[in-house]
């Protein structure tokens, strides 16, 4: 099989509730119109990352090992999300559209970022789709380092827990 581009292949779900199965989310879940939201067009690519980083590391050897061994310990995140703004013509928000910048703008909002990578964004979700989601609470807004091109800013994310390995369950 060929290499696939990423461009337009990342679908991102906020939901505003907790889903009751991180390992197997339902599509339910992530269509319903009171406590998801799509977000995939209304962020920064260039600078998005809701990613694991390096574990911290534990010293762990018997007593007969000689030099240094090393095991992962506890599990680390980073989250940073850069919401467009829409506005309408005398500067106000767009109720319709601002919808990104709605979610992420408070801080110490709690969400549950649901990250697709594969088919492209605007294919529904689907049973058997696979899935990363990350618990995450906002902190305050920041001004990108380039002010140029659209209106937007910088929101940090604290993960508070993620699962890599999710898949979509079907029901209600």
């Amino acid at each position: 099989m060929p290499k696939t581009l990423a461009d337009g292949r990342i679908k991102l779900t906020a939901l505003t509730v907790k889903p009751a199965d991180l390992k197997a989310i339902k599509t339910s879940e992530l269509t319903d119109p009171d406590t998801a939201t799509d977000l995939s067009c209304r962020v920064l690519k260039s600078d998005f990352r809701l990613s694991p980083t390096a574990s911290d590391t534990v010293a762990d050897q018997e007593l007969c090992q000689e030099g240094n061994a090393t095991t992962w310990g506890a599990s680390n995140f980073e989250g940073s999300a850069t919401p467009f703004r829409y506005l309408d013509g005398t500067g106000k928000a767009d109720p319709d559209n601002d919808v990104a910048w709605d979610l992420l703008k408070e801080k110490g909002t709690e969400l549950w970022l649901v990250k697709r990578v594969g088919p492209k964004y605007d294919v529904a979700w689907a049973t058997g789709d696979t899935y990363e989601v990350y618990h995450v609470i906002t902190d305050n807004p920041q001004d990108p380092s380039d002010m140029t091109g659209y209106i937007k800013k910088v929101v940090p994310l604290g993960v508070q827990d993620a699962e890599l390995n999710g898949v979509v369950a079907a029901g209600a």
